[in-house]
């Protein structure tokens, strides 16, 4: 209860409990039968009279007050309470403002982080297999050279073995012979301990005196005009006559398999970069047992572990396999097909890459990398695959 609403109620009951003052009383009749007279009131009784009235009047007008009192205060109060209430929601808004704005950071935040963490791990993959790549290649290289360098000591020790300073051989030390018969033995003398490792030695040094730089390049002014107007404007579209001409005389036709539905597939796959090569282990390929003479001869076993390839429908060694897109189907593909799918991977990769201004290279290096790209894929279609593959 307020305390102006007390107050009324305590100035209320205080009017009831005082007496009325003032009033008059009838007379009684008299006994004479006289008519009743009104007493004339005295000063005295005016006085109390008008003392009566003046505080009922004082009283009305305090309870009049207060009534307004009590209803000024009621409305104070609840303005006070309204604009406390509005400080409150607003700050509520504020904080919820705060906690918006937090949480967009959180979450930009979050996804800067994957964004970083996905490119480190891609980019962590990319090393890992450029190092394995350039491991493998040291690894053949070292290899040759060991073959390379057995050959030679090979030969060595049959020279050392079947020649003598008491009785030379003239077949490996053909200055002793005459020059007739030299002349006439040159480049057909064959020593028959020594019917490979010597020809081995011989041609290893000859190819070791021959100028490695040796093939020679011309530009040619047609296609270097097509791809300089092309790097002007990068796109894989291929109407304009850059790509046209690359589609038409080197894509198409590495990747025209005897499927022609599956390759229109693969193309599309290539195209839009989502195609997959995997390496599949020997013991999941579904086993298919064919004659000698499907696997190259009567020299071959008689019986090989093979599978039939999805591009040519021949029965091969398919050590690799394919999958377009996110589809569940994959395609085991023999390793000549592979290396048509990949030469063209190549091209397409690296030309993307141009598109997208990663290629920080002269204009004339990147055509005679594209040329090499280009030769890749035609050596690719016509059958010429890396043994490793």
């Amino acid at each position: 209860m307020w305390r102006g609403q007390a107050q009324f109620e305590e100035t209320r009951q205080q009017l009831q409990k005082q007496p009325v003052v003032g009033q008059w009383k009838p007379l009684a009749p008299s006994n004479r039968g006289q008519e009743l007279q009104q007493p004339e009131p005295s000063a005295k009784d005016s006085r109390v009279g008008d003392e009566n009235q003046s505080v009922a009047q004082l009283n009305v007008s305090r309870l009049r007050s207060s009534s307004v009192e009590i209803r000024e205060k009621g409305s104070e109060f609840l303005k006070e309470e309204l604009h406390r209430a509005q400080k409150e929601l607003k700050l509520k808004d504020e904080e919820c403002e705060r906690l918006s704005k937090v949480r967009e950071q959180l979450e930009q935040e979050l996804e800067e982080l994957t964004a970083s963490l996905f490119e480190e791990a891609h980019k962590m993959v990319r090393e890992a297999n450029t190092k394995q790549a350039a491991s493998e290649k040291q690894l053949r290289e070292a290899l040759g050279k060991i073959d390379m360098l057995q050959a030679e000591v090979t030969a060595l020790k049959t020279l050392v073995i079947t020649s003598t300073p008491s009785s030379p051989n003239r077949e490996l030390h053909p200055q002793l012979q005459s020059p007739s018969k030299a002349v006439f033995r040159k480049g057909h003398g064959r020593n028959k301990s020594t019917s490979s490792t010597g020809v081995v030695a011989t041609a290893s040094q000859n190819t070791s005196l021959e100028p490695v730089g040796s093939e020679f390049k011309e530009m040619d002014s047609i296609l270097f005009a097509e791809f300089q107007a092309w790097k002007e404007s990068p796109t894989l579209d291929k109407s304009c006559s850059f790509l046209e001409r690359i589609y038409q005389e080197d894509v198409g036709p590495c990747l025209d398999f005897t499927k022609h539905e599956l390759s229109e597939l693969i193309q599309a796959a290539v195209e839009q970069n989502t195609l997959t090569i995997e390496p599949v282990a020997t013991q999941a390929l579904p086993v298919v047992k064919v004659s000698a003479m499907e696997c190259g001869g009567p020299n071959e076993f008689r019986s090989q572990i093979v599978t039939k390839c999805a591009l040519s429908g021949l029965s091969r060694a398919c050590r690799h396999r394919i999958k377009l897109g996110d589809s569940g189907n994959y395609y085991y593909i023999s390793p000549s097909c592979r290396a048509r799918i990949t030469a063209v991977c190549n091209f397409f990769t690296y030309i993307r890459y141009i598109q997208q201004g990663l290629v920080r290279q002269d204009l004339e290096l990147m055509y005679w990398e594209i040329m090499r790209l280009r030769k890749e894929m035609s050596m690719a279609k016509l059958g010429f695959y890396p043994s490793e593959m």
